[in-house]
C-alpha cells in the first residue's frame, strides 16, 4: 500500500504525544531518587533497587505490548485502542508515586515505591509503545524517518523541560520549613498534580490527531498457531542482527544518560552549589538542545547517513560531556560562587544534551529501518516488537541509570539528608572519580556496538525495492 508522505501538522501531533514520556521521564531521571532518599528517607540503595526491580518487570511487559499491538485487529486499526485507553492510568499513576501515604515505614515505602513506578512504566508503555511505532507506518522514507522523529524528541524533551522548570521554579521553592528548595516535601505533590494533567492531555491530542492516518496504516499479519509459534516468531523477529547491534548500544547509552541525569542534581546541588534559581536556568537551556537537535538530526542523516552519524555523535558526547568535572578535579575550573561557572556550565551542558538527543533520534531512526530489513527475513512487520525493545531501552534511562547512580552515591559514602556546602570535600571529589571513567567507559561501549550495526540508506532502497516487488507479485497471483 502507497503511504501519504505526513504533512507538518500530522509531524506535531504525533510528536506532541511525546509529551507524556517526557515528563515521566525526567520526573524518573531528576527527581525521584532525590525525592523518596533525600526528603522521604528510603535508603538511596533501596530506591534504586525497587527501581530496578519496576524496570526488570517492565522488561517481560514491554514486548507483550508490542506484540499484541502488532497483531490487534479493531476498527480503528492496531494502534489507536491502545493510545486512547492510557491517558487516564498513566496520569493517575503518575499522580500517586509523588503521593505516598504518610507514616510509613521505609519497608512500606519501599512496597509503595515498587507499585506504583511499575504502574506508572506499564501504563506509559500502553502509549508509547504503539504510538513509537507509527512512525514506520507513516512514511518508509529513510530521511523523513528522522524528521519526524525529530518533532517526537523535541516535544519529549520540552514536555519534561517545561515541568521540570515549573517544579525548580514554583513547587521545589524555600520556605519557613524547608531551606533547600529541592527537599520541599510539599513541592512534589503540586508538581505530580500538574504533570498528571499535562500527560493525559499530551496523549488524547496526539491519539485525535493522527487518527485520520487510520485507514492508511498497516493491516495486522495472522497470529502464528500456539504458544511455541508465538515464541518463535518473536525470537526471529528479535534475532535481526542490526537491531541486536542497537539494542546493546542503547542499554549502555541509556545507562551513560541515566547516569548524567539521576546525578545531575547532586553536581548541581552539592558538586557545583547551585541554587534552585541557577538550576533551574540550566534547565531552561535544555530547551536549546531540543531545538538544535531538530535541526540538526536531519542534516546529519542526509551527510553522514544514521549509523555513521551515530557514530560521530557519540564519539564528540565521549570527548565533550566530562570535560567540566575534569577540569574541576585538576582544580582548573572556576570556584563555586564565581560569576563564571554558570555560564561556563550552561554551555557544556546544552552541548552534551543537544549530542545525547541527536544521538537518540538516529538510534530510533534506525530502528524503523530494521522493520523493513526484518520483514524481508520473516515477511513480517513488527514494528511494535521492535520499538517495545527500544521503549524499554530509553525507559533503562531511569532504571539502570538511577541503580547506578545509587551504587555511585553508596560507594562514596554519601551522606542522607546532605546540606550544600556542608558536604566533606572528599566525598565530593569522589563523586567525580567515579563519574568520570563510568561515563567514559559506557560510551565506548556504545560506539563499538554501534559498528554492528548494518543498515546504510542503499540497503534500505533496496530493502523497499525487495519489499514491493514482492507485493507486486502477490497481487499478480491473487488477480489470476
Amino acid at each position: 500500500m502507497q503511504h501519504r508522505q505526513p504533512s507538518l501538522v500530522t509531524k506535531l501531533f504525533y510528536g506532541f504525544g511525546s509529551v507524556a514520556f517526557g515528563v515521566k521521564d525526567n520526573g524518573f531521571a531528576f527527581f525521584l531518587l532525590l525525592y523518596y532518599n533525600q526528603v522521604l528517607g528510603l535508603p538511596a540503595n533501596w530506591v534504586g533497587f525497587g527501581i530496578m526491580l519496576a524496570l526488570m518487570i517492565d522488561a517481560f511487559l514491554d514486548p507483550i505490548i508490542g506484540y499484541v499491538s502488532d497483531h490487534l485487529k479493531t476498527p480503528w486499526g492496531r494502534r489507536h485502542p491502545f493510545m486512547y485507553a492510557s491517558a487516564l492510568p498513566v496520569a493517575a499513576s503518575y499522580f500517586l508515586l509523588w503521593d505516598p501515604p504518610a507514616g510509613l515505614s521505609h519497608e512500606g515505602l519501599f512496597v509503595y515505591l515498587l507499585i506504583t513506578a511499575v504502574g506508572v512504566r506499564a501504563m506509559i508503555s500502553f502509549y508509547e509503545i504503539p504510538s513509537s511505532s507509527l512512525v514506520a507506518e507513516l512514511t518508509d522514507d529513510y530521511d523523513q524517518r528522522t524528521a519526524i522523529l525529530s518533532y517526537r524528541y523535541f516535544f519529549g524533551w520540552a514536555g519534561g523541560l517545561t515541568l521540570s522548570i515549573l517544579a525548580y521554579s514554583f513547587f521545589l521553592q524555600p520556605d519557613a520549613e524547608h531551606a533547600v528548595g529541592v527537599l520541599n516535601v510539599n513541592g512534589y505533590r503540586a508538581y505530580g498534580i500538574v504533570s498528571s494533567v499535562v500527560m493525559a492531555v499530551a496523549i488524547l491530542t496526539s491519539a485525535l490527531g493522527t487518527h485520520s492516518y487510520i485507514p492508511y496504516l498497516r493491516k495486522p499479519s495472522e497470529r502464528p498457531h500456539g504458544f511455541a509459534g508465538t515464541v518463535r516468531e518473536v525470537f526471529a523477529t528479535l534475532s535481526n542482527q542490526s537491531f541486536i547491534a542497537l539494542f546493546c548500544a542503547g542499554i549502555c547509552l541509556a545507562m551513560a544518560a541515566g547516569l548524567m541525569a539521576s546525578l545531575s542534581i547532586y553536581f548541581n546541588t552539592y558538586f557545583w552549589e547551585l541554587s534552585s534559581g541557577q538550576i533551574s536556568m540550566m534547565v531552561v537551556a535544555n530547551f536549546f538542545s531540543a531545538t538544535a537537535a531538530v535541526a540538526v538530526s536531519p542534516g546529519v542523516t542526509t551527510r553522514y547517513g544514521k549509523k555513521s552519524g551515530a557514530v560521530r555523535i557519540a564519539t564528540l558526547l565521549l570527548l565533550t560531556g566530562p570535560i567540566p568535572v575534569i577540569l574541576r578535579l585538576v582544580d582548573l575550573f572556576p570556584a563555586n560562587g564565581s560569576p563564571f561557572l554558570l555560564p561556563i556550565l550552561l554551555i557544556s551542558n546544552t552541548v552534551s544534551v543537544t549530542l545525547i538527543i541527536v544521538f537518540s533520534v538516529l538510534v530510533s531512526s534506525m530502528v524503523a529501518d530494521v522493520v523493513e530489513d526484518s520483514e524481508i527475513t520473516t515477511g513480517r512487520r513488527s514494528e511494535g516488537m521492535f520499538f517495545a525493545v527500544n521503549s524499554f531501552v530509553q525507559k533503562a534511562v531511569s532504571g539502570i541509570g538511577i541503580f547506578v547512580s545509587t551504587l555511585v552515591l553508596r560507594a562514596i559514602d554519601f551522606p542522607a539528608d546532605a546540606k550544600p556546602g556542608a558536604v566533606d570535600p572528599e566525598v565530593i571529589r569522589s563523586l567525580g572519580l567515579v563519574y568520570v571513567p563510568l561515563l567514559g567507559v559506557l560510551i565506548v561501549v556504545v560506539i563499538g556496538f554501534l559498528r554492528a550495526y548494518r543498515i546504510t540508506r542503499a540497503g534500505h532502497e533496496a530493502n523497499l525495492r525487495r519489499l514491493a516487488e514482492r507485493r507486486s507479485e502477490a497481487a499478480a497471483a491473487e488477480a489470476k
